[in-house]
């Protein structure tokens, strides 16, 4: 069967206001999408609805996983089926390492949760992939994202620089293996050495893994790194315009004001 995500007239809204109006678009097994638009035109709200933030309620519309409907999966169950977004700001969690945190992403994701059992105490133990092998494949992946072994005693995103953020995000991405990843802005903070790196990771992925790839951006740079199949311009809403990777040169040479003039100003 066919992977394929399918947003389909997708309305969304946040706090009463209606943010996603009639959203639609089709992403396949190894393509790369880009969605691109000025900022406030609801780029990061399709990112969140999508993985089922509470916060954004959607009115109208489907999104379809392999032909399964995520309206009614929580964000784990979404991710379980195979959907991965990368956030533009990775939020800290004192307290948690990044390797206790990896470790149970990907036991969760892997089924190795599913295999809960019942311990002496009365309380629920789950099981978790075995240390060795986990430890054994994060090292393969942290050697590749050129990042150091010592962030996995790191509490989560806690004191990381920008570019270490988007960087753990790349080998969250790297371990959990979706079907379907959502960058959000991950070019967002980062310099150009660190953008290389990152870059180089998600390329790298898409290849071993054939993911569907939905890159959401505001500038082109990424762009000249993870070369998209197909562009999109977003704007009050919903995609106005589609196109080819020729449509990212057009946007760095002449901004977003022909986008403004054709569709009308912003509410």
């Amino acid at each position: 069967m066919e992977q394929i995500l399918e947003i389909q007239d997708l309305h969304v809204q946040v706090e009463k206001k209606e943010i996603l109006k009639g959203v639609n678009l089709t992403i396949k097994a190894g393509e790369i999408h880009a969605l691109m638009g000025p900022n406030g035109s609801g780029k990061s709200t399709l990112s969140y609805a999508l993985m089922g933030h509470p916060k954004y309620h959607i009115n109208n519309g489907d999104i379809l996983l392999n032909g399964e409907s995520l309206l009614e999966l929580s964000p784990d169950e979404r991710a379980r089926r195979g959907l991965f977004l990368a956030m533009q700001y990775p939020i800290a969690v004192p307290g948690v390492t990044l390797y206790s945190f990896l470790r149970s992403a990907v036991s969760a994701k892997r089924g190795y949760g599913e295999a809960a059992k019942q311990a002496g105490n009365g309380r629920l133990q789950a099981h978790l992939i075995p240390a060795r092998e986990f430890r054994k494949e994060v090292n393969a992946e942290l050697e590749k994202l050129k990042m150091d072994p010592g962030f996995l005693r790191r509490y989560l995103n806690e004191g990381f620089s920008g570019g270490e953020k988007k960087r753990a995000e790349i080998l969250q991405m790297a371990l959990l293996q979706p079907q379907f990843s959502i960058l959000d802005e991950t070019d967002s903070g980062l310099d150009i050495d660190a953008l290389r790196i990152v870059a180089e990771g998600v390329n790298r992925l898409h290849a071993e893994q054939q993911m569907g790839l939905l890159i959401i951006t505001h500038y082109q740079r990424i762009l000249t790194y993870i070369r998209p199949q197909f562009v999109h311009i977003f704007y009050k809403g919903k995609v106005v315009l589609s196109d080819g990777p020729e449509l990212v040169d057009k946007l760095e040479a002449e901004g977003y004001d022909w986008v403004q003039e054709a569709y009308g100003e912003e509410d």
